[in-house]
């Protein structure tokens, strides 16, 4: 049964067309002209409970726009999505309370306090049971390993920490929908790979159904059977791993 399912997704913006030179700017304060950006145009895919899918694509592609439609930071220009049986943008407390959206460019940890800090607010907010959240909190900081970090100042925390706190704050609330968008972004290779053995190990352990955006094609090929692409945001491709690869090896 699909947790995520979405048909017929279009994302449209508006963008004003400037004329060159002087004369054009004045013209354009009084008679502006408008042409569509098509972020994303048509795309339609299913994802089933438990499945960890790459989501992939050339910068612009319609990636990070179609993960806050998903997730109902953004309003759809047209088409359906379904996600839990919820219509994302309906921003319903109950759905709320079962995704979570992890970017690797944006921080949700309060800067200037100790993670922990922001893991109680988080608690607070998904209104999390005192014995669940001890429970939840003391499995991912062993997976993650940062014991010894949880009560250093994040802004003196190093990128891959701060990321690492970045991932419990938002799986705290035990979600059952996971939107990665570049969570290995700007890491080393070794905290890359320590990276991807705990998005492994999460999914397999409490079989969360997980989309991961990435540029590193090593996130997508130890992560993910099955990767959905887009470009310029037109669905290309929706299947295995394996079969785009031998598709293009064929060609070589």
């Amino acid at each position: 049964m699909s947790q995520i399912s979405v048909s017929g997704l279009k994302k449209y913006y508006k963008v004003h067309q400037k004329e060159p030179g002087l004369s054009g700017s004045i013209k354009s304060l009084f008679n502006r002209k408008y042409y569509d950006v098509k972020a994303v145009d048509d795309v339609s895919f299913e994802i089933a409970e438990g499945e960890l899918v790459g989501f992939i694509g050339p910068n612009g592609a319609g990636k990070t726009t179609t993960l806050k439609v998903l997730s109902g930071l953004l309003y759809p220009t047209s088409g359906l999505v379904s996600v839990l049986g919820y219509t994302p943008w309906d921003r319903k407390p109950a759905f709320q309370k079962q995704f979570s959206l992890v970017m690797g460019q944006k921080n949700q940890l309060w800067w200037d306090l100790p993670a922990i800090e922001s893991f109680i607010l988080n608690k607070e907010i998904y209104e999390v049971p005192d014995d669940k959240y001890k429970k939840t909190l003391d499995e991912l900081v062993e997976l993650l390993e940062v014991g010894e970090f949880l009560k250093v100042q994040v802004r003196k925390l190093s990128l891959g920490q701060r990321m690492k706190m970045e991932l419990i704050a938002a799986l705290i609330h035990s979600p059952k929908i996971l939107f990665l968008d570049e969570p290995t972004i700007g890491l080393d290779v070794v905290m890359q790979k320590k990276m991807r053995d705990f998005i492994k190990q999460y999914n397999r352990k409490y079989q969360s159904t997980i989309i991961l955006t990435s540029h590193y094609m090593d996130d997508v090929k130890e992560l993910c059977e099955r990767v959905v692409i887009i470009d310029h945001g037109k669905l290309i491709f929706d299947g295995k791993l394996n079969d785009i690869i031998k598709k293009y090896a064929d060609h070589k």
